[in-house]
Formats: C-alpha cells, sequence, structure tokens
C-alpha cells in the first residue's frame, strides 16, 4: 500500500509538471515558422468556403489540404475565429531581425490577408461594417469620396460630344448600339482579342509551357466575365451575354480575365511564389481579401500595358472592327467619347456606398447608375445584384487601377518607356502586394 501512494504521488507531480512544462496554444503558436501558419491559413480558408462558394476563388495548393467532411448545418463562426486569431498572433510573433525584403512583405501580406478571413467571418455571423470600414478592413484600402457636384460637371461637359437630343444617358445607349458584337461574331471577335493579348504578354513575359485557358459563354451572372484559375496555368474564362457586348469590351475582357490580367496573375503567383518558394498561402485566393484589389487593379492597368493607346486603336481598326462587322473608321470618335465617360467610373462607388449603407433604395441606386453611368435600367439593376453579392468589392476595380499605375509609374513604368512598364509590372504581379504596401 504504501508503494502504491508514493507512486501515485510520483505520478501526480510527473503530469502536473509535464502540463507547467508544456507550451499553451498561444504559446506554441510562437514557434511555429511562417510556413506551418501557411498549411492552418490554407486549410482553415478551404473549410470556411464550404460556408460561401465566394470566399475560395482559387485553389492550387496540396489536394490532401481540402476538407473530406461535409460542413455542419450552421457556421461555427467562434471556432473559426479561435483558429485564425492564433495564427494571426503566430504572425505577430514572428522575428523579422535580418529578414530580406521579400520575407517582410510576404508576413506584412499574410498579416493583412488574415485580418480579412477573421473580418469575412464576422460579417457572416452579422456584423454590421460600413461601405468604408468594410474596404479597408477586407481590401486594407481606404475608399476615395466624391461629391455628385463632381460628377455633374463631367455630365454637363458631355452633353456636346454626343449626338441626338434628350437625357444623356439614352442617347449614349443610342450611340453605343453602333458598336455591339453581334452574337454569332462574338467568339471569333474575342479569340482575336485574347490570341493578340497573349502574344503581346508572352512576348515579355516567360510563362510555363503548359499554360492554356478555355473559353465559354454563359448566363445569368451578376458579373460580364470571371476567370476560375484551375491551377497548374490554367484558366476557365467565362464571359456573360446576359446583355449585348460592345467592341470594345472584346479587349478590356481579353485583357483583363486573361493576358496580362487575371490568367497571367494568378500563374505567375503560382509559378513564382507557391512552387519556387514554397508559400503555400499563395496556393489560395480567397476573394475576400487584400489579394483581391491588386488581382482587379492589375487586371484593368494591364489592358494598357498590353495595348497602349494608339496600338489598341489600330488593332481594333484593322482586325476586330472588320471582324465584328462594324465600320473601322468610326473607331477614333467612339474612343474618344469613351475615354471622357470613364472620368464617371468612381460614381459607381459612391451609388454602392449609398446603397450599401442603406441611405438609398435598390431602385434609387440603379437610376443613379443610368444617370451617372449610363447603364441601362436592366443592366443597371443587374449592378445592384452585383453590390448585393459583393458589397464593397467594387472599389477593387477602379481604385485598384488608380494605385497600381501609380506604383508601376512611380517605378519608372511609364507610357513613354514600355519595356520598363512591362519589367515593374511583372515585378508587382510576382511579389506580395496590397493597396497600402504599393503606397510606401
Amino acid at each position: 500500500m504504501k508503494v502504491d501512494y508514493f507512486r501515485a504521488i510520483f505520478t501526480l507531480l510527473s503530469i502536473t509538471l509535464i502540463w507547467a512544462c508544456a507550451p499553451t496554444v498561444e504559446e506554441s503558436s510562437q514557434v511555429e515558422t511562417v510556413d506551418m501558419l501557411a498549411e492552418r491559413y490554407v486549410k482553415t480558408i478551404l473549410r470556411l468556403g464550404q460556408y460561401d462558394n465566394d470566399i475560395v476563388d482559387a485553389y492550387y495548393g496540396p489536394e490532401e489540404w481540402r476538407p473530406t467532411t461535409p460542413a455542419a448545418d450552421s457556421l461555427p463562426g467562434e471556432k473559426f475565429l479561435r483558429e485564425l486569431r492564433l495564427i494571426q498572433q503566430g504572425l505577430a510573433n514572428q522575428d523579422t531581425t535580418g529578414l530580406p525584403k521579400q520575407e517582410k512583405q510576404r508576413l506584412v501580406m499574410f498579416q493583412k490577408q488574415v485580418l480579412a478571413a477573421i473580418t469575412k467571418v464576422e460579417m457572416m455571423q452579422g456584423k454590421e461594417l460600413s461601405f468604408d470600414k468594410e474596404a479597408r478592413l477586407l481590401y486594407d484600402a481606404n475608399p476615395p469620396h466624391y461629391e455628385f457636384a463632381y460628377f455633374d460637371s463631367l455630365l454637363n461637359m458631355l452633353h456636346e460630344e454626343l449626338p441626338g437630343e434628350g437625357p444623356l444617358a439614352e442617347r449614349w445607349t443610342a450611340y453605343q448600339r453602333r458598336f455591339e458584337i453581334p452574337k454569332e461574331k462574338l467568339d471569333t471577335v474575342f479569340q482575336a482579342a485574347i490570341g493578340e493579348a497573349r502574344r503581346r504578354t508572352k512576348a515579355h513575359y516567360k510563362l510555363p509551357e503548359n499554360e492554356n485557358f478555355r473559353v465559354e459563354y454563359v448566363t445569368d451572372k451578376p458579373w460580364s466575365g470571371y476567370n476560375y484559375f484551375k491551377g497548374n496555368g490554367y484558366s476557365l474564362i467565362q464571359i456573360n451575354t446576359d446583355f449585348p457586348v460592345r467592341i470594345e469590351r472584346a479587349i478590356d475582357l481579353a485583357g483583363h480575365e486573361g493576358y496580362p490580367g487575371h490568367h497571367v496573375f494568378n500563374t505567375l503567383l503560382e509559378q513564382e511564389l507557391v512552387n519556387k518558394r514554397g508559400w503555400k498561402e499563395f496556393s489560395i485566393y480567397p476573394l475576400f481579401s487584400p489579394q483581391s484589389l491588386i488581382a482587379e487593379g492589375s487586371a484593368n492597368y494591364g489592358v494598357d500595358v498590353a495595348f497602349p493607346a494608339t496600338e489598341r486603336l489600330k488593332f481594333e481598326q484593322e482586325v476586330l472592327f472588320p471582324l465584328a462587322g462594324l465600320d473601322p473608321s468610326e473607331a477614333e470618335q467612339y474612343y474618344q467619347v469613351l475615354d471622357k465617360i470613364n472620368q464617371l467610373n468612381f460614381a459607381g462607388n459612391e451609388v454602392a456606398r449609398l446603397y450599401r449603407n442603406g441611405k438609398i433604395s435598390r431602385e434609387e441606386a440603379a437610376d443613379l447608375l443610368v444617370k451617372y453611368n449610363f447603364y441601362e435600367k436592366e443592366k443597371a439593376l443587374q449592378r445592384t445584384r452585383f453590390m448585393d453579392r459583393y458589397r464593397s468589392y467594387v472599389i477593387n476595380y477602379n481604385l485598384g487601377q488608380e494605385l497600381v499605375k501609380a506604383y508601376v509609374e512611380a517605378n519608372g513604368g511609364t507610357a513613354d518607356n514600355p519595356e520598363k512598364r512591362w519589367e515593374v509590372f511583372r515585378e508587382l504581379l510576382s511579389n506580395p502586394h496590397t493597396a497600402s504596401m504599393l503606397q510606401e
């Protein structure tokens, strides 16, 4: 009995000592490497994606990391938040002494991506955020504010540019109908545009030999085009044909969704960051994250990189207008008017802010889009569906484009130095960047 008593005491003391010396979950996260935290993060985002199909835009990491069990009936929000905050703490505890610049950039961006994931879970739990706060937490960006009086002044200048009489929106709609691509010629025109965009991009960038894409034409979507990157350099590009596609959209969509836009961006991230450096957090692309501002902004700006204004006009006149059965002699004037109308672009952000903040109704939002962005009413209502689903995501296109353009030009990639512009643009696509990092 005495032996058993002392043995029990010894066992109890041993267990107590083990627990006293063992690190807590929080403490153990301090010793995890960034690579270990990246694996936890990717697996967490994959599980979170089971509760919202929009969350995971692309994944090309290890197949065994995908969830093998079905999602619970309701979102286990607190469980997700606890895991993400532990990852956040683990990143904050990393020693950055002597780290190379790219490693520091990796860490900074990773932290911002995790903050966005935490914010998204809180929103899925019902947390209400203002348009601007949501944009800061999800996309690391501060959306600019414009008064509608500014856009009114732009409208006044357009009165002399558009032929006909009556409301500007109606005159623009009537004028644009002359530049619609007949449905039976859409694929021919788009394939020519994306083929040229690809040729121009590959003249400057060495992409994997197996990189490729497939084009599908779809309907009943809240967007005009979408790139589903499948990994291993392959993309599915979908074009929405709910509404007539105008001639300028051929190059816009070819550049934005394909080359040197989303397809190239994801291909380079996979090639440079995931395959070469082993940074597994980049094997997943969470849509509601700072990465999206860079993705959308670079995709928009990439159109100008591949097709500088004079070169674009020449290609349109010589190739795309004839393929679409349109009059090439009208191209120059059409693009001059388009340039002026594009200055109204940020009006859509102001409408989205008012609508998402509950200041105006869907009908009022649609009417403002008709007035300032010249949407037809049905298409304006479609755009409000985009705002319902993606909320402050709208800033990523125009604000993202401005920030990317400013960054490239500040680093020597000006319009009069196209080779340098391609070079800086590739650096941007191949390394960790967020909105605030571009502005440092």
